[in-house]
């Protein structure tokens, strides 16, 4: 698939070089290319070192940056390089994007591709709102690349917000780092991408940590820079690190896994106990991951990018009707709690068909079945416990209309994965969510893409956890509709009190939905204001408000939303569910009405003639002026969810109010509680 694409590249390429033009100034061996408004330049050096340049309105972003891939056996691309060609080409087109944020997306960039002596090659991307660059290798013969050389070197001594792996260290050597690091770095390349933020100067972060992309700096002038990768494909996944230069963030990948042990959780991971002496195999032709660098002037802008699923690749999926986003009833969160049964609550299929009929009557597309339903410790999916009848299980949920997705682990996933879709897909399973990866080198991105493409030709959705950033694999294989690689709701069920999630809250929707969707899990109805929480295993609570976790199902992009509580603490809050079972999960537009990272943030989508609007705020009490002029003079009918007058000490109180839009002025004024929010629903009249 990856040399078709090549080839077609290549096509369309040279079509477009020989229609139109695009200034290109050349001196030296020096080349520079601006976004289509003019505002953006990248500039490429090619000299000793292969390295760019990258500046906004004329004030510089990225100093001279070198850029590199070092094969095994010494020859580097990008040392002492030798020009053979460049193209040029400009791009206007329109992306359909089924169950994103919006239904189609505007596709504008200018584009320049560099070729060298030694077939390979790389291009870049320039788009109003950042540059992307990406090697290119035109070599038919297999090679392996040892490492690569990612760098961003900045002005000054710039200010990062960045979440590191959320893991300790092991003293087992790694070939991708120095030797004077030997020792720090392995066990970070196990995670399953799940940590809080920390923010700092570059001089201040801890030079031994490397951090997880996306991440954000802070440029002079007030500007934000959002790094991150796309179209990451048979390729390690990039991590950052400070301890290289001054003012600069340097590349780290985990090198290729030599021998792999079963273990971990329950025995259904694959355990890297030695890594090999190079990152990647290559087999042929192909395009490499994007390095992207998302530039706005404020952080609504940064919230409202697209890059990361601009530049995966297109969807893989011809026929993509069978697809369903939608909303689960989930059991895990809520530890299978249920009250006024008459029958004991667990994994047995009567508690399941109480979930079940409380999804149908609800109008919920799905009922999960995590962790449980399969004999522990076998690493089989074909081993049912004796308590699930599972055909039985499955055909009840389809006679009411909901959908069965199985948990399963990744090992056992792995070992079997094309029986396993086949058997469960003529069962008339629908999906499945896979958890514990927990690495993104090679190895398990190609098992990413081997499971998205097996199951989509069984037509299975799948959920992925214990996972990676997204980095537009939602646009290649549609059928994934949600990751992980969230410090989610689950998390409040054994963090400590001194953990702030509400902050995290107000941060990952300018940092981490920028690589694409997240599966957070919200929903609680359990909501502690601020200084009562708790952590609780089998009654757990989220941090905040009610209406910071109603607004979540419209601030989060998520095609495939969690109802995290229990049917029970639904059926008690029946105002809440109608609105949480109601929210869609896909969009025709969303906009990003206003926020700054880490303090709040307020976020419009539309679907179909219905906005929806959420808001919420960190632990400071807030005053959210809305406006609501893009809406014009059209007239609705409002239904606001807002924080009550006690939310500051029960977390559970809120008011609801109806109105009609034309009742008010455009701008509404809403308070917020510390940790609070708001959401409102805009019927079309």
């Amino acid at each position: 698939m990856i040399n078709e694409l090549v080839m077609k590249y290549r096509f369309f390429s040279t079509l477009m070089c020989c229609c139109l033009s695009i200034t290109v100034a050349i001196a030296q061996e020096q080349f520079a290319l601006k976004s289509p408004d003019g505002r953006i330049e990248t500039t490429v050096f090619i000299g000793e070192k292969l390295t760019y340049a990258v500046s906004h309105d004329t004030q510089p972003v990225i100093l001279p940056s070198p850029i590199s891939l070092s094969l095994t056996g010494g020859e580097v691309w990008g040392s002492k390089a030798r020009l053979s060609g460049h193209k040029v080409r400009k791009v206007r087109q329109v992306i359909s994007s089924p169950f994103y944020r919006r239904s189609e997306i505007k596709d504008e960039y200018n584009e320049l591709t560099l070729y060298f002596r030694g077939q390979w090659g790389v291009e870049f991307r320039i788009y109003n709102d950042g540059v992307a660059y990406r090697f290119v290798n035109q070599r038919k013969k297999p090679f392996t690349i040892q490492t690569e050389e990612t760098s961003f070197i900045f002005p000054e001594d710039v200010t990062a917000i960045a979440a590191p792996p959320n893991n300790g260290f092991t003293t087992t050597p790694s070939v991708a780092v120095s030797k004077s690091d030997v020792g720090v770095i392995e066990q970070q390349f196990t995670s399953s991408f799940e940590n809080t933020y920390v923010t700092g100067r570059l001089s201040e972060l801890d030079k031994k940590r490397l951090f997880m992309l996306p991440l954000v700096v802070n440029i002079p002038g007030g500007k934000r820079v959002c790094i991150t990768e796309a179209d990451l494909e048979s390729y390690p996944g990039l991590y950052l690190n400070t301890g290289r230069d001054v003012n600069s963030l340097s590349g780290f990948l985990p090198p290729y896994p030599k021998e792999t042990v079963q273990g971990g959780h329950n025995m259904l991971q694959l355990r890297v106990k030695q890594r090999e002496e190079y990152i990647a195999k290559i087999d042929g032709e192909r395009f490499f991951p994007w390095r992207t660098i998302i530039i706005a002037n404020t952080d609504k802008e940064l919230a409202d990018s697209d890059m990361t699923y601009k530049l995966a690749a297109p969807s893989r999926v011809t026929d993509i009707s069978w697809i369903r986003p939608g909303k689960v009833a989930w059991e895990w969160w809520n530890d299978l709690n249920l009250e006024g049964v008459d029958f004991e609550t667990g994994v047995n299929n009567k508690t399941y068909k109480y979930y079940i009929d409380f999804a149908s009557q609800n109008g919920i597309e799905y009922v999960i079945l995590d962790e449980g339903w399969s004999i522990n410790l076998k690493a089989d999916l074909m081993q049912v416990v004796p308590e699930i009848n599972l055909p039985e299980l499955v055909k009840y949920a389809a006679t009411r209309g909901v959908g069965i997705i199985l948990w399963a682990g990744y090992y056992a996933f792995n070992r079997d994965m094309e029986n396993v879709c086949r058997h469960y897909a003529d069962m008339g399973v629908k999906g499945f969510k896979i958890d514990f990866m927990d690495r993104d080198d090679q190895e398990m991105v190609d098992f990413i893409y081997r499971a998205a493409d097996t199951a989509a030709r069984y037509k299975l959705i799948l959920d992925l956890h214990g996972m990676y950033k997204p980095a537009g694999l939602n646009r290649t294989y549609p059928n994934v509709l949600n990751f992980e690689g969230v410090f989610g709701l689950e998390q409040m069920k054994w963090q400590s009190p001194t953990v702030d999630m509400v902050t995290y809250d107000v941060t990952i929707p300018f940092i981490r939905q920028l690589a694409g969707p997240m599966d957070y899990t919200q929903g609680a109805m359990k909501n502690a204001a601020k200084g009562t929480f708790y952590p609780n295993n089998s009654e757990p609570m989220s941090q905040g408000t009610r209406c910071h976790q109603l607004a979540a199902y419209v601030i989060f992009d998520s095609p495939f939303n969690m109802l995290c509580d229990s049917p029970t603490n639904y059926i008690r809050e029946p105002e809440s569910l109608e609105f949480i079972a109601g929210v869609p999960t896909v969009w025709d537009e969303t906009i990003t009405l206003d926020g700054k990272i880490g303090e709040y943030i307020v976020t419009a989508r539309r679907h179909k003639n219905t906005w929806y609007i959420g808001g919420f705020t960190n632990w400071d009490a807030r005053d959210f002026m809305v406006d609501l002029s893009f809406l014009g003079n059209t007239k609705y009918d409002v239904t606001l969810f807002k924080d009550g007058v006690n939310a500051h000490r029960k977390g559970t109180d809120y008011k609801k109010e109806r109105f009609s839009l034309e009742e008010r002025k455009k701008n509404l004024t809403i308070h917020a509680a510390p940790g609070g929010g708001f959401v409102m629903q805009l019927d079309l009249q």
